[in-house]
């Protein structure tokens, strides 16, 4: 038992030593750590505050768009383009301009709204969609292959079916017919085991098995 109180004594002491030699340092790392924590939690409200604010000016920009003014839209949109470019809302008001300007047939216009929203997407599903936009504007546009180009820069699995349909309408304006048809079996294949028969992505693959017969 003596032999025990000793140790415990001993190992008392050399605690004590350590935390006379190592206190300051401890202290100094707790403090830093509280601070890192504040400003941890600081950076948090600051943000949320920052998104709620784009959500506000993004919902009064819907409530502009429904009056079809267009001169107060771009204001709004240009306010969420400068300030809170980092959230998704800026790339959701930019995305509706160039939809706007696609009704126009203000195509270029519309490609140089969707590159910027490309550019400043703040994940990689909304970055896929952009470009999946993209892709529909240079089709539009007569551009077939800077639509496929667009396709390609998405990544493999996002929005399979929309993605497949549109690589395999943009295949069949370059006349690679077979290619095409790979390109929406995959869209097909993407549907599921619940795909509806006769399908619009069916009834195109359908088409070019009857112009194919009817080339050959």
């Amino acid at each position: 038992m003596a032999f025990d109180a000793y140790d415990d004594y001993e190992q008392s002491e050399r605690v004590q030593k350590w935390l006379r030699q190592n206190g300051l340092s401890i202290v100094v790392g707790v403090v830093i750590g509280l601070i890192a924590i504040f400003a941890y939690q600081q950076w948090r409200n600051h943000r949320a505050g920052h998104e709620l604010a784009a959500a506000a000016l993004y919902q009064q920009l819907q409530s502009v768009i429904d009056t079809g003014n267009t001169t107060a839209s771009d204001l709004f949109i240009q306010q969420l383009m400068n300030d809170y470019a980092e959230t998704p809302y800026a790339m959701f008001a930019v995305s509706d301009r160039a939809r706007r300007q696609v009704e126009a047939k203000q195509f270029d216009k519309a490609l140089e709204s969707l590159s910027w929203a490309e550019q400043h997407a703040p994940s990689p599903e909304l970055k896929a969609l952009v470009e999946l936009r993209i892709a529909h504007v240079q089709l539009a546009k007569g551009d077939a292959q800077n639509a496929l180009a667009a396709l390609d820069r998405m990544p493999a699995d996002s929005y399979a079916i929309d993605g497949e349909e549109l690589r395999g309408d943009a295949l069949v304006k370059l006349g690679r017919r077979d290619d095409a048809r790979k390109a929406y079996e995959a869209a097909v294949k993407a549907m599921g085991p619940h795909a509806q028969a006769g399908n619009e992505v069916q009834l195109k693959i359908d088409d070019l098995a009857v112009a194919g017969k009817q080339g050959a």
